[in-house]
């Protein structure tokens, strides 16, 4: 008997458990380590930035990072965000403070980033404390932003639920209507960076039979008051893979 055409066909699911790959990357060594978080970041956010802008890349975005946060009860949530910036106060994104990471960073002021830059067998995985950066900060990254993406910062009330897409548009056009070019679109005051002040900074290489190179810049007097550059003290550990 032959199968009705209009019938979907099985899909056979790849099986998860049989995807591997070996890592044949140099590696990280001590040795080949920066003195400090900061340049070895810089140092391998510069490579992956290179990398990224190679035709075919896999490496698409090296800014994305993975973003995780908890709510006052200690339940988690992750998203992938886009860094905007990083120096030695930590890294920088930006977002609408009153949706899930936002709500979390003010109640439960801790999370935790992971760069992802698996096409170069590399990973950075960074823990610490979250903090809002000034209003000024914000206002001049919000400048250089795309103006459909200053005035999708007031269209989207993020993490909101919504009956359908057209919310979305009616929003972005009536705002549009407000603001015509060329008027400046202002700030939303529910909009804003977070920063997030490391604790612990790990970089990950990949190396063949799993047996992977991690190495983290630990800092000693985490949670202390005194948080300027000269006070703080770091570690450099070896963790098992």
């Amino acid at each position: 008997m032959s199968q009705h055409p209009n019938r979907a066909q099985p899909q056979t699911v790849p099986d998860p458990a049989t995807q591997r790959r070996d890592y044949a990357t140099g590696g990280l060594s001590e040795s080949d380590l920066a003195p400090t978080w900061l340049s070895q970041f810089a140092r391998w956010f510069t490579e992956a930035s290179a990398a990224g802008a190679a035709p075919g890349s896999a490496l698409a975005e090296p800014n994305a990072m993975v973003f995780a946060t908890a709510d006052a009860r200690g339940r988690p949530s992750a998203r992938i965000v886009l860094l905007k910036a990083f120096d030695e106060r930590g890294f920088t994104l930006f977002t609408n403070y009153t949706s899930r990471k936002g709500r979390d960073a003010a109640t439960n002021p801790y999370g935790s980033l992971v760069f992802p830059w698996h096409a170069l067998g590399r990973q950075i995985v960074v823990a610490g404390t979250l903090e809002r950066v000034s209003t000024e900060e914000t206002a001049a990254y919000f400048r250089t932003r795309p103006r459909g993406s200053r005035l999708a910062a007031w269209v989207s009330h993020q993490s909101e639920t919504i009956n359908s897409r057209d919310v979305l548009e009616r929003r972005r056009a009536e705002l549009a209507a407000r603001w015509p070019e060329p008027e400046p679109i202002p700030v939303p005051p529910f909009w804003g960076g977070l920063r997030l002040v490391p604790d612990s900074v790990e970089f990950w290489a990949g190396r063949h039979d799993r047996l992977h190179d991690r190495l983290r810049f630990r800092r000693t007097d985490a949670g202390e008051a005194c948080r300027s550059a000269r006070d703080e003290h770091w570690v450099i550990e070896r963790l098992a893979p």
